[in-house]
């Protein structure tokens, strides 16, 4: 099965499918429709196969279905049909959730994506959890005001660093996982990573879409873009080295 994987995003909507080597993007943004999404993405593909699309949706999702408009987009996305839309079927899960998937390994994970917002993800011995921690509060807005695009705007990118450890630290003591991983955009602007965390990358998305039609398998052979996720990450703020 062919499945063409899309990350929507509140800067850009990306794009990759099975047996292609390099993802292809359009700009999104608070004008964004899910019909123009659709059309967009339909455009950007017409040259590539697919049997069935994986959709990452930046909110909550329930049975498939998103229960909440965009923050960062246009309104519109609850009732729209995506199968229709497309032709084939589909799967839409909150896109943290699906980049989380993509990054896996095992265990007690707990995913937080750095981008427009802060998505959020917890996978327990390969049961996906899809959060929305970004909107509790914390000390006086919500985590997402701190460690979200606003957050990095506000503070700058020194305090915002600090802003994401303590974060960090603060969801590690409540929900104890064996596994951080930091992905998302701007994952990329910290220095080190707070301890006990390893950095994602964007691509393991598309393969969190792969892996939803793979009922759990690993594809035998991701794409480039998707193999490019086992690059190494950032050093580790702990002193001590990592155990091989």
């Amino acid at each position: 099965m062919n499945v063409l994987a899309i990350d929507v995003g509140g800067t850009n909507v990306k794009i990759l499918a099975t047996g292609q080597q390099e993802r292809r993007k359009f700009p999104s943004g608070p004008k964004l429709t899910a019909k123009a999404m659709v059309d967009g993405v339909k455009k950007l593909a017409a040259d590539w196969k697919y049997d069935a699309v994986s959709i990452g949706y930046p909110g909550p999702v329930i049975n498939g279905r998103p229960v909440a408009e965009p923050h960062n987009l246009a309104p519109g996305w609850v009732a729209f049909n995506f199968e229709r839309a497309f032709g084939c079927p589909v799967k839409l899960v909150n896109d943290a959730a699906m980049q989380a998937l993509g990054s896996y390994n095992g265990g007690k994970m707990l995913f937080l994506g750095l981008g427009t917002g802060l998505g959020s993800t917890m996978i327990v011995d390969g049961d996906m959890e899809p959060m929305e921690l970004a909107h509790l509060p914390y000390k006086k807005a919500t985590f997402e005001d701190y460690v979200g695009l606003r957050g990095l705007q506000h503070y700058g990118k020194k305090q915002w660093r600090k802003n994401v450890e303590d974060v960090v630290e603060q969801l590690k003591g409540a929900l104890e996982p064996t596994d951080i991983v930091l992905g998302g955009g701007n994952v990329k602007l910290l220095k080190q990573l707070p301890k006990g965390c390893r950095e994602g990358n964007n691509a393991n998305a598309f393969l969190g879409g792969f892996r939803l039609w793979a009922d759990g398998k690993r594809p035998s052979s991701p794409p480039a873009e998707v193999q490019a996720s086992s690059a190494p990450a950032k050093k580790q703020s702990s002193s001590k080295k990592k155990k091989r």
